[in-house]
């Protein structure tokens, strides 16, 4: 791991036209730190500079969300201490993702429960993970408490890789970024098909429509995005969730206006009841059903 403290997050992001409505979750971001109570991993491939729960908040705020879903970022390993941190001090306003080791305990388990997790993320990057043992994370899954689901974050191509793993997830999925698809192939593409095949294989596997950042290579306003994305929003409506992925962990040399991603909701959104279900009644029906 490099020395070197990075930024990857807007220092004074614009106030989006598009004001969300009443309710909406941030339903996937993260936080860094602070490293003097919260160290990095040993294993982290990157050392961002902090990013702690009260920026997170204030962006929350000024972005006009109620609520956030602090998802573990890879820099801390399976050491949760800073995200259930962040959950603890949201008032009750943010739910969590961990990242567990697969040997976790029962009791591990309900602890990160009761501190406000609902599920766990599985990541297959190797740019970002050393390791990642389908065996091991499926016997894990299936220890699971109750409601939680699986997150997983893979890239296009080992898609196919993939689905016998996940066929024997015995959870609700939430694909992460959609599995990172080339927007610039359109809405019909090879890879926005083969994801439309793996959503259409179970009924309960929900995706983020996020990152028009790490997925349009030509830049902001991220049209291809837009075109690609706004299709599949409309056809699995009930299943979709949407993030900043602030503080857009590794973009420190592509870093987003959160204002200008939170401007993207109504294009792939277009209509009030689309966007209520992509900020409201989904987040809130998978991370605060109980």
């Amino acid at each position: 791991m490099s020395d070197q403290r990075i930024v990857s997050w807007h220092a004074n992001p614009s106030k989006p036209r598009y004001r969300p409505p009443a309710g909406a979750v941030d339903a996937h971001c993260h936080v860094f730190g602070p490293a003097a109570q919260f160290p990095f991993s040993a294993k982290a491939k990157y050392q961002p500079e902090d990013a702690g729960p009260d920026m997170l908040f204030a962006l929350r705020d000024a972005l006009g969300f109620d609520r956030n879903v602090i998802v573990q970022a890879s820099c801390h390993g399976t050491d949760n201490a800073a995200t259930l941190d962040a959950i603890a001090r949201s008032n009750g306003r943010a739910r969590g993702v961990a990242v567990v080791d697969p040997m976790i305990s029962h009791d591990e388990l309900h602890a990160l429960h009761a501190g406000g997790m609902r599920g766990i993320r599985f990541n297959f990057l190797k740019r970002l993970v050393d390791d990642a043992p389908k065996d091991k994370f499926l016997e894990v899954a299936q220890r699971l408490p109750a409601g939680w689901h699986v997150v997983i974050y893979f890239e296009a191509d080992i898609l196919d890789e993939l689905r016998g793993f996940m066929d024997a997830i015995p959870v609700p999925l939430v694909i992460d970024h959609m599995g990172r698809p080339d927007v610039t192939q359109g809405p019909d593409g090879a890879d926005m098909r083969a994801f439309r095949g793996l959503l259409d294989s179970r009924p309960d596997i929900w995706f983020k429509a996020t990152c028009p950042d790490r997925l349009d290579p030509a830049g902001d306003p991220w049209n291809a995005f837009a075109d690609a994305v706004a299709p599949l929003v409309a056809d699995y409506q009930d299943r979709v969730l949407w993030g900043t992925d602030w503080p857009h962990p590794n973009m420190q040399d592509a870093i987003p206006d959160d204002g200008h991603l939170v401007d993207m909701i109504p294009r792939i959104a277009p209509t009030a009841e689309l966007q209520h279900k992509l900020l409201v009644a989904n987040p809130m029906r998978l991370y605060w059903a109980d």
